[in-house]
């Protein structure tokens, strides 16, 4: 017993070591500029894109389910689709705020965690965020539905797990400013896709039905969202190029 508490104590110290903010060295830049070339490739490459965008299909789902929680409503199923679309199952009023909320929080998910990434990983918070990560994306893998959904969430806890108890200081930080990056850049493909080729299961549609505000309303809300993550998030890309300065 003595061992056991001993080698858990060590393992906490371990962790708790883990988490602390690590300023990011001056020598993380030049990574973290070809992690952003990388990402910018990545998104305006069609094949490449058409894999990666599952990443800001699992926010925008978190999303609808993370504000569903806070509004009171029960979030209980995630599903992912091979197309890399998906969707958020909450439970509660058909009606109401709490449901509206819940339904409009998709599209601005992606940006305002993007944009909250890249801030902190210039902070020199990657490592924390790396570990609160982990912890929403397995919680989450109790809410999946499919064994597609399964498979991704398992593979994106790990490798997120994996990078926050090994990775370097420099990795952590090029990889939390690169997928806030990515984040940033893919909602606004997901909004144009939307705007473009609207259904009546669409997120702007359900709430066009909920509220009777039209569809275009509920884009330029999400316009305005997207436009000041990107707002908030360019100072920390303007000192990286030494803009800022």
């Amino acid at each position: 017993m003595t061992e056991l508490i001993t080698e858990v104590g060590r393992w906490w110290a371990q962790a708790w070591q883990r988490l602390q903010p690590d300023l990011v060295p001056a020598s993380a830049w030049p990574v973290a500029a070809l992690v952003l070339a990388v990402v910018a490739a990545v998104v305006l490459a069609p094949p490449l894109w058409r894999g990666a965008r599952v990443l800001v299909t699992v926010v925008h789902e978190l999303g609808h389910g993370l504000v569903g929680l806070l509004c009171g409503r029960r979030f209980t199923g995630l599903v992912l689709r091979g197309d890399m679309s998906g969707h958020a199952v909450t439970v509660g009023p058909s009606r109401g705020a709490g449901r509206a909320l819940t339904t409009w929080a998709g599209y601005p998910a992606p940006a305002v965690v993007g944009a909250a990434a890249v801030q902190l990983a210039a902070a020199g918070w990657a490592p924390p965020v790396l570990a609160v990560t982990a912890l929403l994306l397995l919680g989450a893998l109790v809410r999946v539905r499919s064994i597609y959904t399964a498979a991704v969430m398992v593979a994106l806890t790990a490798v997120t797990a994996a990078l926050w108890w090994w990775g370097s200081g420099v990795a952590q930080a090029s990889v939390v400013l690169g997928m806030g990056a990515f984040l940033l850049v893919g909602s606004w493909r997901h909004l144009g896709a939307v705007v473009r080729h609207s259904s009546p299961a669409s997120d702007p549609a359900v709430l066009a039905q909920l509220t009777r505000v039209p569809r275009w309303c509920w884009h330029l809300t999400f316009v305005v969202v997207l436009a000041a993550a990107n707002w908030w998030a360019l100072a920390p890309v303007l000192e990286l190029g030494g803009l800022g300065r």
